[in-house]
């Protein structure tokens, strides 16, 4: 990543005196409002805000979160444009994470202003009433349950099922011979949530599932092809906390699955939808909640803009411009020729998904969006680090980049620029109100 830092340096420098020049004009606008009348001025874009690294670190709310959104209630304490948190987190219910929010930003938060990154999986009712096997951590049977998933099957329980599957850790093997226990049904698709505790244990069960075609009762079958269906949420390699560098994220866990089933079977392990930043599923149904706040509040201008807030080049930054590039090329998909350049940007089929599949889900579950742009803006307070070491030859570097994105994301440089650099996300709020000359009152 750091072949990318002296073209986001000048970036960073400009907006920040940008930031500066504009604080006193906006800043003094901003703020809480007075009580809604028809003639207040009514917003025509969107707020996406990443959690991890722009509002909190770990379980650390970052100062300027809260000035932020003190700018963005108005005196009865609504929000004065439509806003969703989109996070990669999918450990937890939507509701629990609105509440999380609404303690640490003092703004009441509901459920429907959350996207978890399993959120998306609302939209996969063909596989709603299979049996599947779900990996991750917290109450993974209540949030697949939650999304729709009516037959689901833990980690925990195939492993109380089948105990001689499990043995790297020589305590958790049975101490006496034992066969499998009850009588568990066929998995039919895998899906998973996030990083789960016991990756030893997990890494295992799944690779079994997906060589026995959901038969755990059967040996191994390496040259069976296509695998079962295997949905994956969160694609993060790594996100900031509390310590000092990044932490491995589920993208790790993804990274060491890819490669062990490659390594068994000598062929690519195939996923039938990524899901979290930067796919575009995510952004679709953030776009389709934000449409929904502005169609509450009765405000009458479409939502034609969104702002994307992040940390992570690679996830919040990728995914707010690969997003924006569909709504560039949505009108034009049809062509052969645009379908190709996004695959060719992506380097994935599974990224950039079959047009007549994409428009038969994506329209019957939330319709077309009706916004035209997705802008990206990079905060300094989590992954992105503006004070790395600067190469020395830039264009060389940038060309040899460590690619942190998922294996099915190619590296293209165009989709990690962010729009604009800000320290923190205060000042993008400024920079947004001052972008689209949005004065509360």
């Amino acid at each position: 990543m750091r072949g990318l830092v002296p073209f986001y340096r000048g970036l960073y420098i400009l907006s920040n005196r940008q930031a500066r020049r504009k604080a006193g004009t906006v800043g003094s606008r901003c703020g809480f409002c007075g009580t809604q009348s028809n003639s207040k001025q009514q917003p025509s874009f969107g707020l996406l805000f990443d959690i991890d690294g722009v509002l909190v670190r770990g379980r650390m709310p970052i100062p300027a979160a809260k000035k932020a959104f003190e700018k963005l209630v108005d005196s009865q304490g609504q929000f004065v444009v439509p806003l969703v948190f989109v996070t990669n987190a999918g450990n937890c219910l939507r509701q629990t994470k609105a509440d999380q929010l609404s303690h640490i930003l003092g703004v009441p938060i509901t459920q429907d202003q959350v996207i978890m990154s399993h959120s998306p999986l609302r939209m996969f009712k063909k596989f709603h009433d299979k049996c599947v096997l779900v990996s991750g951590q917290g109450p993974v049977l209540e949030i697949a349950k939650n999304v729709g998933f009516k037959n689901v099957v833990s980690i925990d329980i195939l492993r109380e099922s089948y105990p001689l599957l499990d043995m790297v850790d020589h305590n958790r093997r049975p101490k006496l011979p034992s066969n499998p226990v009850g009588n568990l049904p066929k998995v039919e698709a895998v899906v998973l949530f996030g990083e789960p505790i016991r990756w030893e244990t997990n890494l295992q069960l799944i690779v079994d599932v997906l060589l026995t075609n959901g038969n755990l009762s059967s040996v191994h079958k390496t040259q069976k092809m296509p695998h079962l269906p295997l949905l994956a949420c969160n694609m993060d390699l790594m996100w900031m906390a509390e310590a000092h560098s990044p932490r491995f994220g589920h993208g790790t866990f993804l990274v060491c699955l890819e490669n062990i089933y490659k390594k068994i079977t000598g062929k690519d392990l195939k996923y039938e939808a990524l899901m979290g930043k930067p796919s575009e599923l995510t952004y679709h149904f953030a776009e389709y909640l934000i449409r929904s706040q502005a169609m509450q509040r009765q405000w009458k201008l479409p939502i034609t803009s969104l702002y994307a807030i992040g940390d992570n080049l690679m996830t919040d930054i990728y995914g707010a411009n690969l997003y924006n590039r569909y709504l560039d090329e949505r009108v034009a998909r049809k062509n052969p020729k645009a379908i190709a350049k996004m695959v060719a940007a992506t380097g994935s089929t599974t990224a950039v998904p079959q047009e007549e599949e994409v428009d038969n889900m994506w329209e019957s579950e939330l319709a077309l969006p009706s916004a035209t742009s997705c802008k990206s803006v990079l905060v300094c307070t989590g992954v992105y680090n503006p004070k790395a070491e600067v190469p020395c030859d830039a264009n060389h570097c940038i060309k040899e980049t460590v690619f942190h994105g998922h294996r099915d994301f190619r590296f293209d440089p165009a989709l990690v620029e962010p729009g604009h650099i800000v320290q923190d996300v205060a000042e993008a709020v400024d920079l947004i109100f001052e972008q689209e000359k949005f004065v509360p009152q």
